[in-house]
């Protein structure tokens, strides 16, 4: 089977294409550089293939910043050191307007050209930050789309959108991604990271990493600013 991975270099995506390749898939890698503040990621992302023997990887360039409305694509600032209660108070400034239905629709195009029968994505809504386009409700409503306005799903070859990580904790992640051999030390998941590419350690994607890593009880093989 060929399944197309939307990969962001990150934690979660990265675990969700191992994970579709021990389900036996041949994994094409599809990463939408979006004018993202945390660019270093694209770079991860290209790294990230070869260690998993992608079938292919395809970097796509979608420039979000005129659209604006999130601190990853604007001057906006960040949060920073917020507790796990203030990261459920609302979305965030990070949330990104309709990223996740940008991306899965790009993604659908390409699996439609590859004869791509999966989509997976490393979207979860236990540890997610309030961002609507995370939760199941989305995908399904986002898997009727893809049956309903694709040659491939009027044919009756629906495209199926599968999210492995939906339900699990950071630290199941983490757990499940440490059995299938996942490089870590590859991944990027700062929203801010400092001038050298560091994480910065204090976003909410940092401490929702380190705080899974812990809970995991092993040790984040990727550089801090604070250490």
């Amino acid at each position: 089977m060929k399944a197309v991975i939307l990969a962001s270099g990150g934690l979660d995506s990265t675990v969700t294409a191992a994970v579709a390749k021990r389900d036996g898939c041949a994994i094409h890698l599809l990463t939408i550089a979006y004018g993202q503040r945390h660019g270093v990621e694209v770079e991860r992302a290209g790294r990230v293939a070869r260690a998993l023997g992608a079938a292919s990887h395809l970097v796509l360039e979608v420039d979000l910043r005129p659209i604006g409305g999130s601190a990853l694509t604007t001057e906006q600032t960040v949060p920073r050191d917020r507790s796990e209660a203030e990261r459920r108070e609302g979305i965030p400034a990070t949330y990104v307007p309709a990223r996740n239905t940008i991306l899965l629709a790009l993604a659908l195009a390409y699996a439609e050209t590859l004869e791509a029968s999966l989509i997976y994505l490393g979207v979860n809504v236990l540890d997610y930050s309030g961002y609507p386009d995370c939760r199941p409700e989305f995908l399904r409503a986002f898997e009727q789309v893809a049956r309903m306005g694709t040659r491939a799903g009027v044919s009756g070859k629906a495209i199926q959108i599968r999210a492995p990580l939906l339900m699990l904790t950071k630290a199941e992640i983490i757990q499940l991604g440490a059995t299938l051999g996942v490089p870590f030390e590859l991944t990027h998941s700062c929203y801010d990271p400092v001038a050298d590419g560091s994480a910065c350690g204090r976003c909410d994607s940092c401490r929702i990493r380190l705080e899974g890593f812990r809970a995991a009880g092993l040790t984040d093989p990727i550089q801090y600013a604070n250490g």
